[in-house]
């Protein structure tokens, strides 16, 4: 019976003790569930400017929001879409996102492709823009940002 006891204790002492790591598991679940789906992550080198916000260097998480703006006259509405750079489980910036299929993408942007879910971060036209291009799913998310901030 001490035995039963004990050992119930025990489970339950166990149990208690994992909660908080279960619960911040659950919140961290949650949290990309509602901000959208994950790109991936990249990292900057310097500071950015993407959309107004300021992005300072570091490893940001990608995540892909349920926003999109209204597509122009003849463009895809799947066209562009709106993605959240997260840095310490917060967002720190919203940025606009073209979207273009595996496909289509050799006219458009120039330069190698990331490797499948992988990304590069490149400086064009002598500094004044960088793109972060991200190749997921079959898709490339193409984010162009200005430098400094």
């Amino acid at each position: 019976m001490k035995h039963g006891f004990l050992a119930g204790a025990l489970v339950a002492a166990l149990a208690f003790a994992a909660s908080p790591v279960q619960a911040q598991q659950q919140q961290q679940q949650g949290a990309t569930a509602k901000g959208g789906t994950s790109l991936g992550t990249v990292t900057l080198n310097r500071k950015l400017t993407a959309d107004g916000q300021a992005l300072t260097a570091g490893t940001y998480q990608v995540r892909l929001t349920d926003d999109h703006p209204s597509p122009a006259v003849g463009e895809s509405p799947d066209s562009e879409r709106y993605v959240e750079f997260v840095r310490g489980g917060k967002v720190v910036a919203k940025a606009l996102a073209t979207v273009v299929p595996n496909s289509d993408i050799g006219p458009i942007a120039k330069g190698p492709k990331p490797a499948t879910n992988g990304s590069r971060v490149d400086t064009l036209k002598g500094n004044e823009y960088v793109r972060v291009w991200i190749n997921h799913s079959g898709q490339n998310y193409l984010i162009h940002m200005t430098p400094g901030a």
